[in-house]
């Protein structure tokens, strides 16, 4: 199928890309079909773009590629709801809030994205923790931490 995308123009996906938010995102309620495009040349960065609405996309990253001692547990109801079975099945990425100039650019580690990417279902999992902020720096201090 071809959808039209926010900045990557029109691309084909296999509907079995498809990731299905039941519950939505959060301020977004109503969509719950989003797709992770690759940004082209850009190994760290991704899309999650809305099938059904081309202005919804987010760019996105594997919090783990700046922060390696990110962690947290999903609840009972959360491995339910998304049908994870395994660690295997679970893909984590964080939304990223960019800025000019890039460096100052932030993610969101309080609230990562949880994708059952065998099932290709997600949800916005929001720690109940002050551990980790929603606006974490893209350029973390090395030893420091979060």
């Amino acid at each position: 199928m071809n959808i039209q995308t926010k900045y990557l123009g029109e691309v084909t996906i296999d509907d079995e890309m498809i990731i299905h938010f039941p519950g939505g995102i959060p301020g977004f309620l109503e969509q719950s079909e989003f797709v992770l495009l690759d940004i082209p040349g850009n190994p760290v960065f991704q899309f999650l773009q809305s099938v059904n609405t081309v202005p919804l996309a987010f760019v996105v990253t594997n919090p783990y590629h700046f922060y390696q001692d990110y962690s947290f547990e999903l609840d009972e109801g959360t491995l339910e709801s998304l049908q994870i079975k395994s660690v295997n099945d679970v893909l984590i990425v964080s939304i990223v809030t960019l800025k000019d100039p890039f460096e100052t650019s932030t993610i969101n580690l309080k609230a990562p994205l949880v994708i059952n990417q065998k099932k290709m279902l997600g949800k916005q999992y929001i720690l109940n923790t002050d551990v980790y902020p929603s606006k974490a720096s893209i350029k973390p201090t090395v030893g420091k931490g979060v």
